[in-house]
């Protein structure tokens, strides 16, 4: 019985081969005329061969143009993004705007500082000691060079003299701008800096406007939850004026004020505050002053 089966399929298998070397003609005519313009003479196995080189060709070259050519960024997950120009352009400017959200974020923190009373004193530092070798202190110095050192000692002197003048010579230029006073009323609270209380406590009725000092530029008008809603404007000399717990700001940061302006209402907002009043800040040179001492409130 199983030799019966063997040779069945080796008869089956016969007749797969000789089935696929049967000839055949493919014969071209001309339909009106009838007459043979060409014929081929093939095999079902040439036919299947032509077929196969056929779709592998096909495959090959859809496989080239998609491994050499940019049609591979037409496909998803295969392209890299990270080799665009536009993906290194919009990387770029997501870096540049990082930074200066940065520089934003670390400016209007140092002001919330100052608006707050949250200044750290500064410490004196230790000058680090350099040593050089011996072959550099032998090195002749011409002519030019020793003139700009000398030139350059001299400006670093007249700066020290202006950082270092006294609180006299402070107060003689302050005493010298003449001040609009924020507004007019009692002092509850005066200036102390010891207690990192660095302006004056100003009371006055109800809905009284907060004028500015100077003519300046409001460089933050905002609220916070320990000063409320505060001001601060920038004037001529390096002077700055803080105005804090108001009830209502007029001005928004950008805009230029005059000399007695209008620029807040006086109120209780934020929580270092126990009733309606102004406290008000003057600062010269980043460092605060007493307000009362060339303000007549």
């Amino acid at each position: 019985m199983e030799n019966k089966n063997n040779k069945d399929k080796e008869a089956g298998l016969e007749g797969v081969k000789n089935h696929l070397k049967d000839t055949y003609r493919i014969v071209v005519t001309n339909d009106e005329t009838f007459e043979e313009v060409s014929s081929y003479r093939m095999t079902q196995l040439n036919i299947y061969s032509y077929i196969a080189a056929a779709v592998f060709g096909v495959a090959f070259l859809v496989l080239a143009s998609i491994i050499f050519t940019p049609l591979k960024t037409l496909i998803p997950g295969y392209a890299d993004y990270s080799a665009s120009k536009e993906y290194i352009t919009l990387n770029n400017q997501i870096s540049e705007m990082e930074k200066t959200i940065s520089s934003h974020r670390n400016y209007h923190e140092n002001f919330r500082r100052i608006l707050v009373g949250d200044i750290e004193p500064m410490e004196d530092k230790e000058k680090e000691s350099v040593e050089f070798h011996d072959s550099l202190l032998h090195v002749e110095r011409i002519a030019e060079d020793e003139q700009l050192r000398q030139e350059m000692e001299l400006a670093q002197v007249r700066q020290r003299s202006v950082n270092d003048a006294p609180r006299e010579t402070i107060k003689r230029r302050l005493e010298q701008i003449h001040f609009v006073a924020p507004l007019n009323g009692e002092i509850s609270a005066g200036f102390m800096a010891e207690k990192k209380h660095f302006g004056v406590d100003v009371l006055a009725p109800k809905n009284t406007p907060i004028k500015t000092v100077l003519d300046g530029v409001v460089v933050s008008s905002d609220w916070s939850m320990e000063t409320g809603h505060s001001l601060c404007v920038q004037h001529p000399n390096n002077i700055i004026s803080f105005y804090k717990h108001n009830s209502k700001l007029l001005k928004s940061t950008g805009d230029v004020v005059k000399s007695g302006e209008a620029i807040a209402i006086i109120g209780n907002s934020g929580t270092l505050t126990d009733g309606p009043h102004l406290h008000f800040e003057l600062w010269y040179k980043g460092k605060p002053v007493n307000p009362t001492e060339y303000i007549l409130f």
